[in-house]
This record gives structure tokens, sequence and C-alpha cells, in this order.
């Protein structure tokens, strides 16, 4: 069995550092909304004659980053139709885009439409997202204090409800975090998927978190003399190498996608990314540290054990 609670403290301040950080960030530069969040341009054309589906988007893509607009959403509406939507352009630039578009695609490019759009997310579906997170939370909370109830003779159930959510919004934090800074110096910025991938990333943590959880609470089962250390460090000594492994075959599926997957989905896989590596750390060296936090606030050292 290794002592891995000899070095909570150390677990804390890494921890401490990289939330502070991250709160920081967001305190000062924000995250950078996309036209999902923002509204901006439409843009609908249709090429003259078929040149392929791949073949019209790359050029589409390449005629609006020529022209320095690298943010946008493109859609195929038909055969050879299609909608891009862009933060808000004038029609000196729209023109200049098309023609561009008409030089590289060597046939005609039939402007459809050119109109000034609204948000694809507006505030209430926003405020309806944020209700949902915090209902989603409280069952989760509910949740693992119901299924480590069993333990409360050692420990008060809901705290390892309260650790579990601790450990998620940790890793939420974070990677909302990174992508504060990559938006400050990069202008990264974030859309429909990003939003998507941290609701992935508190899934992916909770279910890691509980897994350890359950493992504290098989450690009392059979030796309920156990103090809390022990049990967590047995617990650990014994989840921790199997949790690794599983996250790795994640990572590297992630890390595939990351380099052959193309820059529409580039920041969504990165993002998961993040947010994997964030949740196999979490588990080990939030969660559990957290709950012996929790577990002794209020009680002597003798109380503890």
């Amino acid at each position: 069995m290794f002592d891995f609670m000899k070095y909570r403290f150390i677990y804390y301040i890494i921890s401490g550092i990289l939330v502070l950080t991250s709160i920081a960030s967001l305190a000062m530069w924000q995250l950078q909304p996309s036209i999902d969040f923002t509204g901006g341009s439409l843009v609908e054309v249709k090429y003259e004659s078929d040149l392929g589906k791949e073949k019209e988007r790359q050029l589409i893509e390449d005629s609006f980053r020529e022209k320095e607009i690298e943010t946008f959403v493109i859609q195929q509406t038909g055969n050879s139709s299609w909608i891009i939507r862009v933060k808000p352009i004038d029609e000196i630039k729209k023109n200049e885009i098309l023609t561009l578009l008409n030089e590289k695609a060597g046939v005609k490019i039939l402007e459809q439409r050119f109109e000034v759009v609204g948000p694809t997310i507006g505030k209430e579906i926003t405020n309806k997202t944020f209700m949902a997170i915090i209902l989603g939370i409280s069952c989760i909370l509910i949740y693992i204090a119901w299924t480590e109830r069993k333990v409360s003779s050692k420990i008060a159930s809901w705290k390892f409800g309260l650790a579990a959510i601790i450990a998620l919004l940790h890793d939420s934090i974070i990677t909302i975090g990174v992508f504060s800074l990559l938006g400050h110096f990069l202008n990264v910025e974030v859309d429909l998927l990003f939003v998507t991938a941290v609701l992935t990333i508190m899934s992916f943590s909770v279910h890691d978190t509980i897994v350890v959880f359950d493992r504290i609470k098989e450690s009392f089962r059979k030796q309920s003399q156990l103090d809390l250390v022990t049990a967590v460090n047995i617990s650990l000594t014994e989840t921790i190498t199997r949790s690794v492994n599983n996250s790795m075959t994640i990572i590297f599926m992630l890390l595939t996608l990351l380099l052959l997957g193309g820059q529409t989905i580039f920041y969504f896989i990165l993002a998961l990314l993040i947010g994997t590596i964030l949740g196999t750390y979490s588990s080990p060296f939030v969660a559990t540290p957290i709950l012996l936090l929790l577990e002794g606030i209020g009680k002597s050292p003798k109380q503890k054990k």
C-alpha cells in the first residue's frame, strides 16, 4: 500500500494554483464567444457546377481564411449550396471573399443571400442550460450521498457527494480557464461544441470519482476497523493503475483525433483531452483529499481516526 495521502497538501497547492489562475484569467479576459453566442452575418452561395462536397467546402474555408476571417460555420443546404455564418462583415468584405472564391473555384459562384443573423443560443436557452447544470449537479450530490450511505458510521455520506462535486468543478473551471487564456493570446473562440465538451468532462469526472469512492466503501466493508486515511490509501492503491490505463486509451484516441480530425473539431477535441487528463488526476488527488478535509473539519486529531 502506497501512502498517497501523505502528500495531500501538495495536491491542494497544485490544484489551488491551477484553479486560481483559471479564475483570474476568466476575471480579466473572460471567454471569446463565437457567432453561436453573438450572432453575425450569413452568406448563402451556390456553385454553378458541382465540384464535390469536400472540394467545395475547402474552397470556402480557404477563401475566408485568406481574407483574415478565421471563425465561421459552414453548412451544406443542398446540391452545391452552402450557408456560411461569420462575425459581422460589410458588403465590401463579402464581395472580396466571393470574388476570391470565384477565382479559386474556376466556376461561377451565385450569391443567394446575405443578411444579419442573431445568435444561435439566446439568453433564454443560456439561462436554461445553467439551470440544467445546477439541477444535474444537485442530482449527482444526492445520488452519491445515497450510494455511499452505508459508510455513514465512518463518514457522513453527503461528504462523498460534496467532494465529487468539488472535483467536478475543479476540472470544469480549469478547462474553461485554459480556453480563456487561449482566447486572449490566440483568439480561440468558444462555441456549442465547447459547451458539449464541458458537460462531457463533468460526466467523466464524476464517473471516475465514483469508482474510487466505491472502493473506499468496499474497504470499510472488508475491514470495519480501518481509519479513513488508511481506507483511502488502500482504495487508491487498488484502483489507480486501472484508472490510468482506462484514461490512457481515451487520451490516445483523442490525440489521434486532435492530429487528424481537422480544424472544425480541433478545439472540441482539445477541451475533451484537457478534461480527461484533469479527470484522471482529480479523482484520486482532488476528490479523496477533499473528502479527508471535509471529514476533518471541526474534529480533533483523535476524532479524525
